[in-house]
Order: C-alpha cells, then sequence, then structure tokens
C-alpha cells in the first residue's frame, strides 16, 4: 500500500493551465475551420474516429466526450466518433493498456481498415503515466499496437485534442503530397 502511495506523490503531474481551459470560441472556430478544409480534401468530408478505452481513468475519455458537446461541437469540423474500428480512418487509445484489455486492443487494431492511424491519447497511454510498472499493465500502447502520434496531457484539453488533430493531419497531408 505504502509503494502505491509513493508512486502517485512521486509521479510528475502534467497541469494543464486555466488559458487551456478557458480559451475563447474564437480560437476552436480557427482551429476547427483549418481541420475541416484538410478533412475535406483527405478523408473525403468526414473524419471517422475509434475511441477504445484500454484501461484508463476516464479522465481523457471525458476529454474526448467533451469534444462532441455544444462548445466544441467536433462534428461541424468533419469529425465524428464510430462505433465500429472497421468504419473508422483513426484509432484513438486511452489508458495505459491492462493485460485484460490486450487482446481487445488487438482486435480493434486488426479491424481498423489501412492505411491505419493510431493515436495515443494522454500520458497514460504513450508511457503508462502512474500505472508504470504496474503488474496488470503493458504501459503505453506502443508495447501492444504500433503507434503513429501521441497527444501528451493527463488529460490533454479537448483544444489541445483538436490542435494535435490538426497537426496529425496535416502530416499526414504532407506524406501524402510527399509519397
Amino acid at each position: 500500500m505504502f509503494r502505491l502511495f509513493y508512486k502517485i506523490f512521486t509521479t510528475p503531474k502534467t497541469v494543464i493551465s486555466a488559458d487551456d481551459l478557458n480559451c475563447e470560441q474564437a480560437e476552436v472556430n480557427a482551429i476547427g475551420a483549418k481541420i475541416q478544409e484538410k478533412v475535406k480534401k483527405l478523408f473525403r468530408g468526414s473524419l471517422a474516429i475509434r475511441m477504445v478505452d484500454a484501461g484508463s481513468t476516464n479522465a481523457a475519455e471525458y476529454e474526448l466526450t467533451a469534444l462532441s458537446n455544444a462548445f466544441y461541437d467536433a462534428d461541424r469540423f468533419g469529425i465524428h466518433f464510430v462505433a465500429s474500428p472497421k468504419h473508422a480512418d483513426m484509432l484513438i487509445v486511452t489508458g495505459p493498456v491492462t493485460r485484460n484489455m490486450k487482446n481487445a486492443l488487438i482486435k480493434a487494431y486488426e479491424a481498423t481498415p489501412d492505411p491505419k492511424i493510431v493515436v495515443a491519447l494522454g500520458d497514460d497511454a504513450i508511457d503508462g503515466g502512474i500505472f508504470k510498472g504496474s503488474y496488470a499493465t503493458y504501459d503505453g500502447v506502443k508495447k501492444v499496437i504500433p503507434v503513429d502520434y501521441e497527444i501528451p496531457g493527463d488529460p490533454p484539453s479537448p483544444k489541445t485534442i483538436l490542435c494535435h488533430l490538426l497537426k496529425i493531419i496535416g502530416t499526414i497531408e504532407a506524406k501524402r503530397a510527399g509519397g
């Protein structure tokens, strides 16, 4: 028990600044307009995302869910969440991969059509976060399936997620243009 408390209190924290939480609607609209323009070109109008919770604390899921609320409304930018990996363009994985979720994550990855785009969302998904080294987890997602992109934060705010999605889509656009 003391080992767990020690781990919790010695793990560095990533704090989201108040500026990120109180972003202005105009900034979100500007980011969204850029995303919408690229999504129309690269994904024929909409980017379908399948979110997989591989054993997280649900903090990152709440932030992803906030992308669908009235303030962010990611659907207007061409981003929507799908129930099946078979219909997804992108797989977003949250949380350290627990031993119970390993096979389900691999199946979701295999069901996602090519070209697969895999994003690890949050510190837990990137390297295990506070669960790193636990007997019950595989730490980061990249130890189970290949990861293309990472969005850091504990958890990242919806605005941060949108900004990183814009960067990811820009990188994909550059790769397709160059190759």
